[in-house]
């Protein structure tokens, strides 16, 4: 596996004598830097289910970015980050009474929906609220398409911005997500497309929207798929043709257009890692006969690698460069049988002269890897967290999951 880890990263991995999530915040911000160089003037709501680490929501907030929130505890802990109220949007279109309620209170005033029943919700609990319609995507070319639970047809999102301004709501705006993780380029350019006829048909019913929101899905560069190849997404041509989309939206728009982006993995994902340790290379005589090897690793897909079904991380084995490699299927300390990389037969080269105790760097984990540790799975602890990137003086980790206090 490569063992290309930026410098800070690497340190910081090194150092660490136990377990734990490592993030390089200077990483993060320069990842969101590039990110508007790319997409001047976009808006950036980082996707705070992708990691909600304190440490890195404040890190993000004071370069300027809002938070896209799923609950009012994500806009509670985005407001306690630094981020203004107007810098945060619900972005959920699943929502309770109580939920909305709560949001209102806590001074968000946008509000994403795709039913003309959460309008009525919104114009109830949160009235006067500006609201965006999320329009449903194929999710085709995505690790995760999300394409069944969220959003509508372009036709019923006309008339649930009509609802929303006939209940006294604003109909600010229209909102995508081509699914999590997305590989291709026309994806976007289908959303795109999909947008100006929206925007189109709502300028006929004299409704104008202020701002479109192109959602998440900007790839990670990091990742192995389940057969251990790079995944090569083609992320230039992906930002020329989101530039060429809102070029023309703006074309097509009757008033001047912002424009909003949900990034979530992309500016997380290859700037975190987990510090694992080995528990034991075996060998084993599998059903049919044939001999295999298993190596088992401290952290697995329930305490901390949960995305494993779709992809793989590379690892680094410090200590044994240059040692014989064997294949062997990688899995997690739990005695679930998901808990593997290697369910469809798959084997990851793995230095031969591990021992228990060895450490192992597990790459490209920031994203998700905090949100979807569960709580003990097995008897086995959430992974604490630390980070590297600020000054001397700044805490190096915490007890917790919510990095320091």
């Amino acid at each position: 596996m490569s063992t290309d880890v930026p410098a800070r990263l690497a340190r910081a991995l090194a150092a660490a004598g136990s377990d734990r999530l490592v993030y390089d915040l200077a990483g993060i911000r320069g990842q969101y830097r590039r990110l508007l160089e790319e997409l001047p003037g976009v808006r950036v709501r980082f996707a705070m289910k992708a990691c909600p680490v304190d440490e890195v929501l404040r890190s993000l907030a004071a370069e300027g970015a809002g938070f896209d929130a799923a609950s009012p505890a994500e806009i509670t802990q985005a407001l306690a980050a630094g981020a203004p109220a107007e810098r945060i949007h619900y972005g959920n279109t699943v929502k309770s009474d109580a939920g909305i309620a709560e949001a209102h209170r806590l001074g968000v005033r946008t509000f994403a929906t795709d039913s003309t029943q959460d309008v009525a919700a919104v114009a109830a609990h949160a009235p006067g609220a500006r609201v965006f319609c999320r329009l449903a995507t194929s999710g085709e070319g995505a690790l995760w398409g999300l394409s069944r639970k969220f959003g509508c047809s372009g036709e019923d999102a006309v008339r649930v911005l009509e609802t929303a301004r006939a209940a006294g709501l604003v109909p600010a705006g229209l909102s995508v997500h081509v699914g999590s993780q997305q590989m291709t380029a026309e994806a976007w350019r289908d959303a795109c497309d999909l947008l100006a006829d929206v925007v189109v048909a709502l300028a006929r019913r004299g409704i104008a929207p202020d701002h479109v929101n192109l959602g998440g899905g900007l790839p990670a560069l990091g990742y192995l798929d389940r057969h251990g190849r790079p995944l090569e997404p083609p992320l230039d041509k992906v930002f020329a043709v989101l530039r060429d989309g809102m070029d023309r939206l703006r074309q097509v728009s009757s008033r001047p257009l912002a424009f909003v982006m949900e990034p979530g993995r992309h500016l997380v994902a290859d700037h975190g890692a987990v510090r694992a340790h080995v528990y034991r290379l075996t060998t084993r005589r599998q059903p049919d006969g044939r001999l295999a090897r298993w190596l088992y690793l401290s952290c697995g897909k329930f305490n901390g690698l949960y995305e494993m079904d779709q992809l793989c991380h590379r690892l680094v084995f410090p200590g044994h460069t240059g040692a014989a490699r064997v294949p062997a299927v990688v899995a997690g300390p739990t005695c679930d049988s998901d808990d593997a990389y290697g369910a469809d037969g798959h084997r990851t080269s793995v230095p031969a002269d591990l021992a228990s105790g060895d450490p192992v760097w597990i790459l490209s984990a920031g994203a998700y890897a905090a949100s979807y540790t569960t709580q003990g799975f097995n008897g086995f602890r959430p992974l604490p967290h630390a980070w590297t990137g600020e000054g001397p003086d700044a805490p190096r980790r915490s007890a917790g999951r919510g990095g320091p206090t």
